[in-house]
């Protein structure tokens, strides 16, 4: 899942990701609620799960299999000997598996773990993964997962994504790979996942799609240390999390902060998400990104000094692409994919002295079948076959517009951007706001060539901000990268954005 730094454009999943059908989890609701100002609070109190960890119990609850430490692979034999529905109590101390690289715990549905205060489960870089297999329902909480050296796009805790599993309080931290792998209903929430290869958690189903995700109350720290974009460059396999053909997800009140790359990233085939209530601080890249993607919901987020290192690099490159801190990629609202809303909203949220604002990208060269469209072998979810997408029936209606992903249907509103350039720290390139396509010229036989998708996401396809508060410099992009506004012309014709909207150049609001 490769990008390029102007197409962010991604490839397919290491495993073939299943054609999704249009279904979604949620009301039909707008999910809208009535107008607020834009917020001047102070940030929500982030949840600082690392530093204190939820204490588990210290005394074997009532008919649980107490698990010793001081017995290699103990944890693994007794869940294999015990039935379903099992309760394990791990006691303090360092448990083992065996040395063999596959050794892992396989669970059986219903079973729960619960650690012990110290209580710590080391891989000791020779076990690839901690908790595998297919049962449902596997709950595990208050245990230190630790140094297992899960491969690449591969995850230690739930490695298969099973259904229906709970993580709660637990710190997953310093392995290879992701910390945790999800299937659909799966509940992570107050944990600590720090500090892992490649992402604090792979959101990724290979055989088939998640829906009903919870994402709450976690710390996201410090991951992706094995810095994989840059070993297989442009592979776009990292992230605090990476979320892929997630349809449902409700992702609230993380702190997600010091990572290696990008803090939440969803990415191909995403729907009806509501991304509310986090702290997204001092990621080295983007915030936020949503691509080839579908309705959500984010707002009352704050969202503060990202993308400073990718933002910065790209610019002393002479890369004048407006590298944003929340980018959509061909990522837009459509009513036709059942979902709490048929648009993506971005609301209520507070954007402070980040590399560059909000991006609305639409690369004309990437759509369905497409050869420039990396996420190789997908296509859009009003399509679904690939095969279709093709001359002549491409050129017409209703695949014309249904084989491309569209950034269309945004709705950017009551939202504070702050921008003070001696925080940042940048004389150009940072302070950008931005609407806008390439010219479309790739393969032979696209529909989409010349400027028929900038002229599109730019004034056809109902993409609006609106009653926003702007503090510090700001400067527009419409269209394509050449065109660099002020204020008044990015809300003059013909592109008319930000009408109730307001800007004061001097910085420090």
């Amino acid at each position: 899942m490769g990008f390029k730094r102007r197409h962010w454009a991604s490839a397919a999943a290491p495993l073939a990701l299943a054609l999704l059908a249009t279904g979604c989890v949620g009301s039909s609701s707008s999910g809208a609620e009535p107008k607020a100002a834009p917020s001047t609070s102070a940030a929500p109190p982030a949840p600082r799960v690392c530093a204190k960890p939820g204490a588990g119990p210290a005394k074997a609850p009532a008919g649980a299999v107490t698990v010793d430490p001081a017995v290699v692979g103990d944890l693994a034999a007794k869940t294999k000997s015990s039935p379903p529905h099992t309760t394990f109590w791990l006691r303090p101390g360092r448990h083992r598996l065996s040395p063999d690289r596959y050794a892992q715990v396989i669970p059986k549905e219903g079973d729960r773990y619960l650690g012990a205060p110290g209580a710590v489960l080391d891989g000791r870089r020779k076990n690839q993964y901690a908790f595998g297999g297919r049962a449902r329902d596997v709950t595990i909480r208050y245990l230190t997962v630790e140094r297992f050296v899960a491969p690449l796009n591969e995850g230690v805790v739930n490695h298969d994504s099973a259904d229906g599993w709970v993580i709660e309080h637990a710190t997953v931290q310093n392995n290879s790979g992701a910390g945790l792998m999800a299937g659909a209903r799966q509940q992570v929430r107050a944990n600590c996942l720090r500090g892992n290869g490649q992402y604090g958690m792979n959101a990724y189903k290979a055989d088939g799609r998640i829906s009903g995700l919870v994402v709450e109350g976690n710390e996201i720290v410090g991951n992706n240390t094995d810095d994989w974009e840059r070993r297989r460059k442009g592979c776009g396999c990292t992230g605090g999390i990476k979320f892929w053909a997630v349809n449902g997800a409700d992702v609230r009140g993380n702190w997600v902060h010091d990572n290696h790359g990008t803090g939440l990233w969803a990415d191909t085939n995403n729907n009806d998400f509501l991304i509310e209530d986090n702290v997204l601080e001092a990621n080295d890249g983007a915030a936020l990104i949503y691509e080839i993607s579908y309705n959500a919901v984010i707002r009352n987020n704050t969202i503060r000094r990202n993308n400073w290192v990718e933002g910065r690099k790209a610019a002393e490159s002479g890369d004048n692409f407006p590298f944003a801190t929340v980018y959509l990629s061909e990522s837009g609202g459509e009513p036709r994919i059942r979902a709490r809303t048929g648009k993506i909203e971005i609301y209520r949220n507070v954007l402070q002295d980040n590399w560059s604002g909000i991006t609305l990208w639409e690369n004309a060269d990437r759509f369905c079948n497409s050869p420039a469209n990396t996420s190789s072998g997908q296509c859009t979810l009003l399509v679904r076959d690939t095969k279709r997408c093709a001359r002549p029936a491409i050129a017409e209606a209703p695949l014309y517009a249904d084989c491309r992903w569209k950034t269309q249907r945004v709705d950017i509103h009551d939202n504070r951007f702050v921008l003070d350039e001696s925080v940042v720290k940048c004389t150009e390139k940072c302070d950008r706001m931005a609407l806008l396509a390439n010219y479309g010229t790739y393969p032979d036989w696209s529909p989409y060539k010349g400027e028929r998708v900038a002229d599109a996401i730019t004034t056809g396809q109902h993409n609006r901000w609106h009653d926003n508060v702007y503090i510090g410099p700001w400067k527009f992009v419409a269209q394509d990268t050449s065109r660099v506004l002020d204020f008044l012309e990015w809300q003059g014709t013909p592109y008319r954005q930000d009408a109730g909207s307001t800007l004061d150049p001097v910085a420090g609001g």
